[in-house]
């Protein structure tokens, strides 16, 4: 595919190439053709000019001139330029004199007397030159020449008489020689060129063509799940960067394979193992196998299980409805730390089981967020438990609220644990992501928590990270917009708005 790709490509570049040069080839001919008719042009005025005014100079008849002063004085005229054509007519246009040129175009000699031919003067057109001179002007061939002409002629007027014509002229092949040696040039100068471009565009595109089949392969293997190729990475430029992204997302589908890998097995054991006590208990109830007496604390089990697939489905949902868009926020202020106190009194037990030493530190007794309550409630939540599991026992569980410079609430809660590296702390917010091998006291749990903390927070414009600290444990933070109503005093029994509002 890519070869023939490549293959149209390289025949459409040469048609470009070539229509190009034969735009290029037609322009500077044209141009070179016509410029340089135009100095033949020029000189062949000029030429004609000197020479009438020499004959007007010497007070001579055209017919005295013919017969002697040219015999004496144009050969002179001649060797000025070698190249130069001019005939003597009568006022009819009886050719009297005419120069002879050799195989080189150049002026060999002058014959006289009759026979010479005739020039059609009807056939001549008016022009002027730069100075607004007129002469007659031809194209064409002559009596006496086959080949074209470029001629120009001016009468010889002396005392109101007309005695003839000084006519010069030139060959037209002339000026066809020179275009004709250009286009050559152009032509030569063209395939060269081409060749060139040939040749350089088939390593730039083999450059480009080399990373796409890299990029096609591992495209097939990624098809069928196996995520482990790369795209060899050479130089800075775009080629360079988009093999690098397709690397980075190569590497990002790797790991989120692997979680997904995990999650599926995660889910299947967090669901096999509650329905299977659920299943055991329920039947040894049953079956009488549990005595009545025992009934109502595997009763208490069952329940407790039943809450824990509860939860688990609860978090797929919101999982789902997160990312579909469809769970909605209402925004409206309420009390953080009303919230972080319920939340505290929610975990009473399993606080108390761990002997954790609680420090609630808020600035104030009530501060308020502008926020969705339910989805703050749910993302504190998931960090308390989160920090209450992964605490050391004995150790210390703090929740802090405190105000920023830029209107904010910075909430925060530590567990004094074992500690997350810097490293890891950039994957606790991916889903899926389980810190099994650091912080692996409790197992249980589909890796989808921080995950949805972080949706929350990023859908109400706000940041939440993992800080780990040194040799104590690790402390999560996120903001809130800081909400209208900034403190409730009790004894007032009232809210005090803001003072823009007050």
């Amino acid at each position: 595919m890519f070869k023939s790709s490549f293959s149209k490509y390289i025949t459409t570049f040469i048609v470009i190439i070539l229509l190009s040069f034969l735009i290029l080839l037609g322009i500077i001919s044209s141009m070179i053709g016509t410029h340089a008719t135009m100095e033949k042009r020029n000189e062949l005025m000029e030429d004609c000019l000197v020479v009438t005014k020499y004959i007007k100079d010497e007070e001579f008849t055209l017919e005295e001139y013919v017969n002697t002063i040219a015999k004496d004085h144009l050969p002179i005229i001649l060797s000025v330029s070698s190249e130069l054509n001019i005939m003597l007519t009568d006022s009819e246009g009886n050719i009297l004199l005419d120069t002879v040129t050799n195989g080189n175009g150049n002026t060999a000699g002058i014959i006289t007397g009759d026979g010479l031919g005739r020039i059609n003067l009807t056939s001549f057109k008016k022009e002027r030159n730069e100075k607004g001179q007129e002469f007659l002007a031809y194209e064409g061939t002559l009596d006496r020449y086959d080949t074209e002409k470029l001629v120009y002629c001016m009468p010889v007027i002396e005392n109101g008489r007309l005695f003839g014509y000084v006519v010069t002229y030139s060959e037209l092949e002339t000026e066809s020689d020179l275009v004709s040696f250009v286009e050559a040039a152009i032509i030569n100068s063209s395939v060269w060129v081409m060749l060139a471009a040939v040749i350089a565009t088939y390593f730039v595109t083999e450059r480009i063509i080399q990373p796409l089949k890299s990029m096609t392969s591992a495209v097939k293997k990624y098809a069928k799940g196996d995520f482990s190729s790369r795209i060899a990475v050479r130089g800075k430029d775009e080629v360079a960067e988009l093999g690098n992204a397709f690397n980075s997302m190569a590497e990002s589908l790797g790991s989120l394979e692997k979680m997904r890998n995990s999650f599926l097995a995660n889910v299947s054991h967090d669901l096999r193992t509650p329905m299977t006590t659920i299943a055991g208990f329920i039947n040894g109830i049953t079956s009488g196998a549990i005595p009545p007496e025992k009934h109502e604390y595997y009763l208490g089990v069952i329940s407790g299980e039943v809450h824990r697939l509860s939860r688990l489905v609860t978090q797929l949902l919101d999982v789902s409805r997160l990312e579909s868009g469809e769970r909605k926020f209402v925004f409206a202020d309420f009390d953080v730390t009303e919230v972080a106190r319920l939340i505290l009194i929610s975990f009473e037990q399993k606080i108390e089981d761990k002997q954790l030493d609680v420090v609630f530190d808020a600035e104030e007794d009530e501060m308020f967020a502008l926020a969705d309550k339910d989805a703050i409630y749910q993302v504190l939540y998931n960090l308390c438990h989160n920090a209450i599991k992964f605490s050391k026992e004995k150790g210390i569980f703090r929740i802090s609220i405190k105000r920023t410079e830029n209107k904010r609430l910075l909430i925060s809660v530590f567990d004094e644990g074992q500690v997350v590296s810097k490293e890891e702390t950039k994957m606790l917010f991916e889903r899926f992501y389980k810190t099994d091998k650091s912080r692996g006291l409790d197992k249980n749990g589909a890796g989808l928590g921080l995950y949805i903390c972080k949706t929350i927070i990023d859908a109400h414009g706000e940041s939440i990270e993992a800080i780990p600290v040194e040799n104590e444990g690790c402390e999560f933070r996120f903001t809130l917009k800081e909400g209208n109503y900034v403190s409730k005093r009790k004894n007032k029994g009232e809210l005090r708005k803001p003072d823009s509002e007050a």
